[in-house]
């Protein structure tokens, strides 16, 4: 009899040995140290790399998933036009083409992605003169948007490579900080907890990371555009972005969807541990649905379709969440209905 009950007993066992305030708290502080260097060493690679960073994180600028009508290279009668200008391989920056620049330049209903400015022979005399380029790919130095990321301070290019090395090193060092503090953690967990803590860490490290594909291949090109557009339909030029803060809100809104993304693996652990049930989370779906809506308008761009299509993942998982929940409930009283013997 007493074997039979053994598996029980081992199940809602504690691991590790009882340990004393000081030594946990000896324990504790060797996490924060080994966390902080391994955070250190992150952003110091993440540093060294920070051009090849910087790219990546240039991606969705680059390649929007949208092309609206006039997005930018046909702003359409009467708006000004922007035209990359380069001299070889150099992009020199873009030039706003107004209607009365294009009519003293002859360029008639031409709609120019470039001017290419070019060295040229009369005579015995070196002239610059230039070549228009209707290839849309030309405006590619300046993004396909038509926008160019541009440092207005001696110090942004300081300030934006200790930006990269954090973020970086954040992702970077995350694993090893997890397995860290999970150190630390699971030894005052009983083992039914610890296996469900497990596998919570393994989904939660999947979805996270598909919050950030999703928000870096779909959303954020999304955002991008409508960040563009929001600003011409207000009157204001949307050519030259700040690199600083470009890179902060591009970083911050994969976060954040990633974080988002991470909302069922924590509810659903928490449900198994006995935290919550399908009843609690079934009553906070109104308040989810509210805080799902702030989230949209916090961490995406002040518009509608950005923020819904943020809010509509989330509020899916968090629906997927409490039919699991739910599912788990129906289990658990058919078992206590007809136990096992």
């Amino acid at each position: 009899m007493a074997g039979d009950h053994e598996p029980e007993r081992s199940d809602e066992a504690e691991g590790g040995p009882v340990k004393t305030f000081l030594e946990h708290l000896e324990d504790f502080r060797w996490v924060l140290i080994k966390s902080l260097v391994a955070l250190f060493v992150a952003m110091l690679v993440c540093l060294v790399g920070a051009s090849h960073v910087v790219q990546i994180i240039k991606w969705p600028l680059e390649h929007p998933l949208l092309k609206w009508p006039g997005q930018v290279h046909n702003p359409g009668p009467g708006r000004d036009q922007p035209v990359a200008v380069n001299f070889g391989t150099n992009h020199l920056g873009d030039l706003q083409l107004t209607p009365a620049l294009r009519q003293s330049l002859n360029l008639g209903s031409n709609s120019p992605a470039a001017m290419d400015l070019e060295p040229l022979l009369i005579g015995t005399n070196h002239v610059l003169g230039w070549r228009l380029d209707t290839d849309a790919s030309a405006g590619a130095a300046s993004g396909r948007h038509g926008i160019e990321l541009i440092n207005l301070s001696p110090a942004s290019g300081f300030v934006i490579a200790f930006q990269v090395a954090l973020y970086g090193g954040a992702v970077l060092a995350a694993p090893f900080i997890f397995y860290f503090v999970a150190s630390f953690v699971f030894p005052a967990l009983k083992l039914r907890e610890r296996k469900y803590v497990y596998r919570g860490l393994a989904f939660g490290g999947g979805l996270f990371f598909l919050g950030v594909a999703f928000c870096y291949f779909v959303l954020m090109p999304l955002a991008l555009v409508a960040a563009q557009k929001y600003s011409q339909w207000l009157g204001f030029g949307a050519y030259q972005w700040q690199a600083e803060n470009y890179i902060s809100f591009v970083c911050k809104f994969m976060l954040g969807m990633g974080l988002g993304f991470e909302l069922p693996v924590v509810l659903l652990t928490l449900v198994k541990i006995g935290v919550l049930d399908y009843q609690m989370l079934s009553g906070a779906r109104r308040y989810m649905i509210i805080i799902n809506l702030v989230l949209g308008a916090v961490l995406t761009t002040p518009e509608v379709i950005t923020q819904l299509v943020m809010f509509l993942p989330l509020q899916a998982l968090y629906e997927i969440t409490v039919w699991i929940a739910w599912y788990w409930d129906r289990q658990e009283r058919k078992r206590a209905l007809h136990p096992v013997d």
